[in-house]
């Protein structure tokens, strides 16, 4: 009778066994992405996954989804399958928020806008949802930055990240990366050159926008660096451009340096309120690596290579400089 019993008792867990996990998604090496947005309800979400990975039994997911809850607990996302699966994988991966990453990547950003533009393509929050978290200053107050500063939190690169990461997400984990990146080490040079963090990136700002020639860059972050100890005026074309909020002069002319603005450093002492542009890690290890010379001076070659000459003295800078303006003259470039 025990034997009997016991014998029943393996039968139905056979069948609840194979109840549950004898029916399965075969996918093999054909990867197939559900999207699952916060508004999305569970019979929506439901017709998503049956078309999506083709359910043969839609009666018995149904029911491992109830039964664990599913309907009650569904998660935003972006979710990857491929290979073999049963019916209890599927929604155990759903149910946890078990998401495929995403590459986040960006670079050549100049503003705040640009930066929320190219990230909000690759998130689920968009760029009006981004620029709306940065532009309330109470949500990084307290972490040190400014509306004009905050841009230094976005260091240029790739970043894995979730889909459905927010604009309070998004921010965060820039954060988290911009202290990881600002360690002990890099801290230690920019002190030794008389910078914090933030000085570091507003001088690197400059310099992404200033060199075309990567080789360069270390110079003349020397170059700037000897003017700041000297108590000169930078006098750095890139932000005069980011001062009149136009990035098309080719040409910064007398008539572009009369700009009242503290990002005017042909007026004013000292580096900007803020970078003027995301800036590179290349354009910070040049600052934190800066060349030590006696060069205060430097004025594009007159070659159009991309070089610069380097002076010590106004003499030699403004010979250098005419070179090139008669260059400019010469190709018909007036602004």
């Amino acid at each position: 009778m025990i034997l009997g019993l016991f014998a029943l008792g393996v039968v139905a867990l056979a069948i609840g066994y194979n109840f549950l996990y004898g029916d399965k998604v075969r996918l093999g090496d054909n990867e197939r992405l559900l999207v699952i947005l916060p508004e999305n309800t569970y019979e929506e979400v439901f017709g998503m996954i049956t078309d999506s990975l083709d359910i043969e039994n839609p009666e018995i997911l149904d029911w491992v989804a109830r039964k664990k809850s599913y309907p009650s607990l569904i998660k935003p996302g972006r979710y990857l399958f491929s290979g073999e699966m049963s019916y209890v994988d599927v929604i155990d991966r759903l149910r946890s928020g078990d998401q495929q990453p995403v590459e986040v990547t960006f670079n050549n950003i100049r503003t705040l806008n640009d930066l929320a533009g190219k990230v909000g393509k690759q998130i689920k929050a968009d760029s009006a949802e981004i620029i709306a978290f940065i532009e309330d200053t109470s949500n990084y107050a307290e972490d040190g930055f400014s509306r004009e500063t905050v841009i230094a939190v976005f260091i240029p690169n790739t970043y894995e990240m979730y889909w459905n990461t927010s604009a309070e997400g998004f921010y965060k984990r820039m954060l988290q990366e911009y202290h990881k990146f600002w360690n002990e080490e890099r801290t230690n040079k920019a002190a030794a050159k008389g910078l914090d963090p933030i000085g570091v990136s507003i001088l690197a700002s400059i310099i992404d926008d200033e060199v075309v020639k990567a080789d360069e860059k270390p110079r003349i972050a020397g170059v700037y660096l000897n003017r700041l100890d000297r108590g000169m005026l930078l006098q750095a074309c890139p932000t005069i451009k980011f001062a009149l909020n136009d990035f098309t002069i080719t040409r910064v002319l007398n008539k572009h340096l009369i700009v009242e603005s503290p990002y005017n450093t042909y007026k004013y002492k000292g580096l900007p309120p803020g970078p003027i542009g995301c800036p590179t890690i290349e354009g910070i290890n040049a600052v934190l690596n800066a060349e030590e010379h006696d060069y205060i001076f430097f004025a594009a070659k007159a070659d159009f290579s991309g070089y610069h000459n380097f002076s010590k003295t106004l003499s030699e800078h403004n010979r250098y400089a005419d070179e090139y303006q008669r260059e400019l003259d010469k190709r018909k470039i007036f602004d």
